[in-house]
């Protein structure tokens, strides 16, 4: 069993959350994270044309780019996390360029050396896998794929057979943070690839609060939160740490009684 196959098997869907590389104090706040109940991390690798990403994650970037953070920082960033935390998944998401501008064996080597999981590269479509895909799987690590609500029947076998690890199902056709999908919505989408695949389905983009997590991870097998603990970094500097692992808390423990509610 891979840590990320066993971060889906636990008694409760999986509370996957997101910060970005390079912005504010990483390993201090990828600790919080996991201090606060985090079952799976998604670090970003800054870009300087993040086209998925609203004005929170946006500005991230920004600050990560202008503190002079390289690719090289964030992969010693993952390898020094995989010191620390040995059973906590790491998946790295990001754009093609950082990724594939050395060569994907390269970077699925490097990947590879710092204990990466997985990979979710925004702007490779499914139609261009062996771009990146084949050197991640060679590496042992899983090519994380994005479904969403255009994603429709003729195209999702292309989108589900080259996934593994688990699917991202990106509920709001839009950027990150600035809307939320309904919930009728969300779980007509979650039923329909869950009857496609055997992968876990985790589902994020606009979901910021405790309520919202309980309701997707009634249906869900993972949520995905970024934007809202993105905004926690920016907003409170040094202080990040003990509020994101607070916040984080919140929807871990939401998360975990969330079916229990609901029956």
């Amino acid at each position: 069993m891979t840590r990320l196959s066993a971060a889906f098997t636990k008694p409760h869907p999986a509370l996957v959350t997101f910060i970005t590389a390079g912005d504010g104090d990483t390993a201090a706040n990828l600790d919080a994270l996991v201090a606060g109940g985090a079952d799976v991390i998604e670090l970003g690798m800054p870009f300087t044309d993040p086209m998925a990403d609203g004005p929170a994650i946006q500005l991230a970037n920004i600050r990560s780019l202008n503190a002079g953070t390289t690719t090289a920082d964030i992969l010693s960033i993952a390898k020094d996390f995989r010191g620390r935390h040995p059973s906590i998944p790491l998946v790295l998401m990001g754009y093609a360029n950082p990724m594939t501008i050395r060569g994907a064996d390269w970077f699925a080597e490097q990947c590879q050396d710092a204990g990466v999981d997985g990979v979710i590269c925004v702007d490779i479509p499914p139609e261009e896998d062996d771009s990146l895909g084949p050197a991640l799987r060679d590496a042992g690590i899983a090519p994380i794929r994005l479904a969403t609500p255009t994603s429709n029947a003729a195209r999702l076998p292309t989108i589900l057979s080259a996934a593994s690890g688990f699917v991202y199902y990106v509920s709001v056709a839009g950027i990150t943070g600035k809307q939320q999908a309904a919930q009728a919505s969300i779980e007509e989408a979650v039923a329909r690839l869950k009857a496609a695949t055997d992968l876990p389905v985790a589902v994020g983009f606009g979901v910021r609060t405790p309520e919202q997590a309980a309701a997707i991870a009634r249906v869900a097998d993972g949520v995905v939160v970024g934007s809202a603990l993105v905004e926690l970094v920016a907003e409170n500097g040094q202080n990040a740490p003990m509020h994101l692992k607070a916040y984080t808390r919140t929807l871990a423990d939401a998360i975990a009684t969330a079916r229990e509610i609901a029956s």
